[in-house]
């Protein structure tokens, strides 16, 4: 069955107090409206529409790049109703069309398959979830054979008093999949005579069960899954069960989470065997950490690859770089964009690596600086070392090679090269090449005044 899409991403979100329009708010790295598309992408329909409104054009501007998304604006904003009947009109009417909200991030693309599947012609499916406490959803009504016959939105079951309704524990998800001729015209027959004084889309679930539709309906259990965004409270608490589910399916997998209360996922996780990560872990991007891999507390990966064995300690942080078999990075590390550690090499606390290699065995151990660098095998760098490699203009190059030794507190002015086997003494500025296996010391000459007596404060 040919299916089409229509999300509603046009309200405000005036209870999340932010200028950002809501369905642009974050969750787990990505918009909320980003979890929805990807979720309803998985079904390959012929057509998605994104119904915006408020703040349209930072909405349309955030998947500028998905050429696969229609774009169409709901002015005034009149309610579910309205905004569907906007979405439809550029859809054919062959197939059904699937309707979803923006600001449901959590929903699985099998539960809406699933969903679909019930779908056609002559059948309308709805999606419901019944829950300890309804309060503010919309109810199922069923009749005496268990048929759907219509949905009763919470405050209009209120400004009735209908206590009857109101006791129903089976709620709307507001998604639904119907058939794309028929709800078209439905959508046209929608009055706002209701609390809201809106035109509400689920009106058209009684008109289904006038016209002699079949309604369909699948139940979710989890209620996540369903749950809509509406505050910064119900945010945070989908970002936690968001997480949570991560942490557990890392855990099925094998990996260790010390705390699967304290960990971020925002974009891909990938893991091999007996992975240990520690708390407060926030991994974003696409981050792969090898066997037995080793992530201390506290640490902020982004798009990084971790080989086997490497440990990673605390407070450090990485990004866009790649970790050899058996480095030691940290405590307080980082590793910025370009860095490539190979096999055991050791990048120590307040060590600073950007756009540099270093080869097997290489060391950085203290308060160093490593910038535009190639740093050759064994070579030991010593603390407070840094590469000068911008003269306020353009980026150097400094080549560090094989068993070089830099002591403490030095500065190299790329570029430059240090010749295989070299050592520079602590304290040295270099600004020329040298040659392999030289010492090299470039600082000025000690000079020692005997008895000599510092300046005193003038007595008041």
């Amino acid at each position: 069955m040919n299916i089409s899409v229509i999300v509603l991403a046009a309200g405000k979100g005036t209870r999340m107090k932010s200028r950002l329009p809501k369905v642009l708010q974050p969750l787990a790295g990505k918009p909320l409206l980003a979890h929805s598309l990807a979720s309803v992408a998985a079904l390959k329909p012929a057509k998605t529409v994104v119904v915006i409104g408020h703040g349209a054009d930072e909405v349309k501007a955030a998947f500028a790049s998905d050429a696969s998304l229609d774009f169409v604006v709901q002015s005034p904003q009149n309610g579910t109703g309205h905004a569907t009947a906007v979405g439809i009109a550029p859809i054919a009417d062959s197939g059904v069309t699937l309707i979803v909200s923006g600001d449901t991030p959590l929903i699985k693309p099998e539960t809406l398959a699933n969903l679909a599947a019930l779908a056609n012609e002559k059948t309308f499916a709805l999606l419901t979830c019944v829950v300890a406490d309804p309060t503010g959803y919309g109810r199922i009504v069923r009749d005496a054979g268990g048929e759907v016959i219509k949905i009763v939105e919470h405050k209009d079951a209120l400004a009735a008093n209908d206590q009857a309704t109101l006791a129903i524990h089976e709620m709307n998800t507001s998604i639904m999949v119907a058939p794309t001729a028929w709800l078209r015209d439905a959508l046209t027959k929608l009055t706002p005579k209701n609390a809201q004084g809106e035109l509400y889309l689920t009106g058209v679930i009684a008109m289904a069960a006038v016209d002699g539709l079949k309604i369909a309906t699948a139940s979710v259990e989890d209620e996540t899954e369903i749950a809509g965004v509406n505050d910064k409270i119900q945010l945070a608490a989908l970002e936690c069960a968001y997480q949570h589910k991560i942490a557990e399916s890392l855990m099925g997998d094998g990996v260790t989470v010390v705390d699967p209360h304290r960990i971020d996922v925002r974009g891909k996780l990938s893991c091999g065997s007996d992975v240990f990560i520690d708390v407060n872990c926030v991994f974003e991007g696409d981050v792969t950490l090898g066997d037995n891999v080793k992530i201390g507390a506290n640490c902020v990966i982004r798009d990084a690859k971790i080989a086997a064995n490497a440990v990673i300690h605390p407070m450090s942080h990485l990004e866009g770089c790649v970790v050899g078999e058996g480095a030691l990075v940290g405590p307080f590390a980082r590793l910025r964009p370009g860095a490539e550690l190979a096999q055991d090499v050791h990048i120590g606390n307040f060590v600073e690596v950007k756009n540099s290699t270093l080869a097997k065995g290489a060391k950085a151990n203290h308060l160093a600086y490593l910038g535009d660098a190639k740093v050759g095998e064994r070579v030991n760098y010593g603390a407070g070392s840094i590469t000068a490699n911008y003269d306020g203009a353009n980026k150097h190059k400094t080549t560090i090679e094989a068993d070089v030794h830099i002591g403490s507190n030095c500065v190299l002015v790329a570029p430059v090269t240090i010749g295989a086997g070299g050592t520079v003494g602590g304290g040295s500025t270099v600004t020329k090449s040298t040659d392999p296996g030289a010492l090299t010391v470039g600082r000025a000459k000690q000079i020692s005044i005997a008895n000599w007596k510092r300046p005193q404060k003038a007595k008041k």
